[in-house]
């Protein structure tokens, strides 16, 4: 078994657990490394783990309830709820980014020198060395697992780990310089970095939550499957796919000639349905059945121009 496989046997609710453990650990670090140096780059970086800690606790949430199983209010699953996570952890990035703005703003007009600077940089770097594995490894389970809110949460950390190499050399040109209005520049260059970072959570989230379709890698996997069931006197059409958190959904026309029975027309089907759902693990596939001879429209007339 390779690492990957053994990181993805660890299930999400697991790794979401680390993380808030590694969240509070990185607090504490970040919150000493900025009390004993007085830097406001430093205390950028605290900001952002106290957003960690409440992200990967919402996520975690958020993972329980999408794998509560079907019921009659909804019965295509609670799948979507992951896409929440990773939105609400994309609305926490930018409000944190803004109040590290509103921070540096202020040491810019009351700049204050810094202290023990050695001691605030290597905490700093300790904290940022736990992230970084930890997203590593977070990431490596969330592609197994196809869960939208371990990747919102494992990229959060990721960007953490790059404020924090932004933050430690920044002061450390403070250092060599003693310029200290370097110290606030810094914290702004790192909350525009996280805004960036905060949009592009909040805007994949959005495009989850509009039923976007499959990724290209399985469409092409769809394809392949539906060619190998290509006959003279079967085709297929009006295929459309979506996504749902983990799940992803097929729906089909499949035409055959109008003079087959019954069981073989619903054998044939079956075979397809069993070779999507195989080479798409997740996928949902309905297939409508449908006379070679006869068209059938997909298209609500409220969605036509």
């Amino acid at each position: 078994m390779t690492l990957t496989e053994r990181l993805g046997a660890i299930a999400p609710q697991s790794w979401l657990r680390v993380s808030i453990g590694v969240a509070v650990l990185t607090i504490a670090l970040k919150t000493l490394a900025w009390w004993v140096s007085n830097s406001v780059g430093l205390l950028s970086d605290a900001m952002e783990s106290l957003v960690n800690l409440a992200s990967a606790a919402f996520a975690l949430l958020m993972v329980r309830v999408a794998q509560q199983p079907p019921d009659a209010e909804h019965p295509y699953g609670h799948h979507k709820a992951e896409y929440f996570s990773s939105a609400f952890e994309g609305l926490a990035i930018i409000v944190a980014a803004l109040a590290i703005i509103a921070a540096a703003v202020q040491r810019f007009f009351h700049p204050q020198g810094l202290d023990q600077l050695g001691w605030g940089l290597g905490l700093s770097v300790l904290s940022s060395a736990f992230n970084g594995v930890l997203a590593w490894a977070m990431l490596q389970s969330a592609r197994v697992h196809r869960s939208m809110a371990l990747e919102g949460d494992a990229r959060h950390l990721i960007t953490d780990v790059w404020t924090s190499a932004g933050v430690v050399i920044g002061i450390a040109l403070v250092a060599a310089t003693h310029w200290l209005w370097l110290d606030p520049l810094v914290a702004v260059g790192v909350a525009l970095n996280i805004l960036r970072e905060g949009w592009d959570l909040v805007w994949r989230s959005s495009q989850g939550l509009m039923d976007k379709r499959v990724e290209r890698s399985v469409q092409a996997e769809i394809d392949r499957v539906l060619k190998s069931f290509e006959h003279p006197k079967i085709r297929f059409d009006h295929i459309t796919t979506r996504r749902s958190g983990r799940r992803r959904f097929l729906d089909m026309h499949m035409h055959m000639p109008a003079n087959w029975t019954l069981r073989r027309a619903a054998e044939a089907r079956g075979a397809v349905e069993q070779a999507l759902m195989s080479a798409v693990p997740g996928l949902r596939a309905s297939i409508q059945l449908l006379p070679s001879d006869v068209e059938a429209h997909s298209e609500d007339a409220e969605d036509l121009p």
